[in-house]
């Protein structure tokens, strides 16, 4: 079985000083909680076959036990204390704040890490969701028990809290046990002042690094999981690049030999996202595998063929539909849904919505994305590669 307890709140929810305090708190709440030691909270899962987890995002926070038959009680327990009755000591946070800054330092020598940290930063300048997760060891170094343990009051607030559960459970027990776990906690968190809605500003970080190949982030600004062209927007990431069948894969690797590695996504939120590509390539072929890819995203304003709009149809739901396989997986997605939406989705209205896409629908995204006449690059690795950003904007814009 897999539980979840999902908080509706994440990185996005921060202010620049506060920068990174939802990742080290999601860190801290394991360093003891509810009368447990940090090793005590580990053993007592484990001991029952099971394990522990968790992970902050943009616009969630997970908490997540997986355990054989019969571990609910138990994991449910477990997390109600991590999100309510953590310890806070300032001894275990003097040494989590350097735990996390070896997290930052890492991410930062990785380069497939750091260059989209470059990208969302170049993209969403000035908001939270340009912000590193992790934050910076300047911004979590602020921190105090105190400090930390009302922004978890905040973060956590029941009224963002969402109990999953999927696999061998029973939905009286899971009712049973939210209400003895959660249902006499009161909010006590600060309101949240509104956040303004994101804006896509664009423009262009160029990081010259002593490295063996460049690595090339490419976004555009696109659609939120709320808006109507959410499936429109997946649909046109995978006929770009979801797969050795994709447009990008066959003109820049295999007709042309220019990259490795390259493929498409598209990243959302409740109220924006983003159209993305990825490449890792010798530096002096970036500038022409940029202008490569512009050329694809603009190949997408003539509506798409039938077998291969089926093609990317049957693709997504694979990918979609396999991903549920897990229970965790899928309580994971419910809890997601019930934050978006206020109500899972089955399966067969997904189908449904995807299986209605037309290629008139990914036309009009397309035109819709390239009439911003705005885009995020971020290129890391050796100085020949970064004339790559200027060649990506000009063969889409001019």
């Amino acid at each position: 079985m897999a539980l979840s307890v999902v908080a509706g709140r994440g990185a996005r929810a921060e202010d620049e000083a506060r920068s990174g305090w939802s990742h080290l708190l999601e860190h801290m709440v394991f360093k003891g909680a509810g009368g447990r030691s940090a090793r005590e909270i580990v053993e007592v899962i484990e001991a029952q076959g099971g394990n522990i987890n968790a992970a902050t995002g943009y616009e969630r926070t997970s908490f997540q036990v997986r355990a054989l038959a019969g571990g609910l009680d138990l994991g449910s327990a477990v997390l109600a204390d991590l999100v309510q009755r953590p310890t806070m000591d300032a001894g275990d946070l003097a040494k989590e704040k350097h735990v996390v800054a070896q997290e930052i330092a890492e991410a930062a020598d990785a380069p497939d890490d750091l260059v989209f940290e470059l990208a969302q930063a170049a993209a969403f300048e000035g908001h939270s969701l340009g912000r590193p997760i992790l934050g910076t060891p300047a911004s979590i170094g602020t921190t105090t028990p105190m400090t930390l343990n009302a922004w978890r009051a905040t973060l956590y607030d029941p009224s963002t809290l969402v109990v999953s559960a999927s696999g061998a459970v029973d939905e009286d027990d899971l009712l049973r046990l939210a209400e003895r776990d959660f249902g006499q906690v009161s909010g006590e968190g600060a309101a949240l002042p509104a956040a303004g809605p994101a804006r896509f500003t664009g423009g262009h970080r160029l990081t010259p690094k002593t490295l063996e190949q460049a690595n090339l982030v490419l976004l555009l600004p696109a659609v939120g999981v709320r808006d109507e062209a959410y499936f429109p927007l997946r649909l046109l990431a995978e006929i770009l690049g979801g797969g050795m069948a994709s447009r990008l894969f066959q003109e820049a690797r295999e007709n042309r030999g220019l990259a490795y590695a390259i493929d498409s996504y598209s990243e959302t939120y409740a109220d924006t996202g983003v159209l993305g590509i990825f490449a890792g390539c010798a530096a002096t072929n970036a500038a022409e595998l940029t202008r490569v890819a512009a050329g694809e995203i603009e190949g997408m304003l003539t509506p798409v063929g039938h077998s291969e709009l089926t093609r990317a149809k049957a693709q997504l739901k694979g990918a979609m539909f396999m991903g549920r396989e897990g229970a965790l997986a899928r309580a994971e997605q419910a809890a997601g849904q019930v934050l978006l939406f206020g109500r899972t989705l089955d399966p067969a209205e997904v189908a449904a919505d995807l299986d209605a896409v037309t290629p008139a629908d990914l036309v009009k995204l397309t035109e819709q994305i390239l009439a911003h006449k705005r885009c995020a690059v971020a290129v890391l690795g050796p100085r020949a590669a970064l004339k790559a950003a200027p060649a990506f904007e000009r063969a889409l814009f001019g």
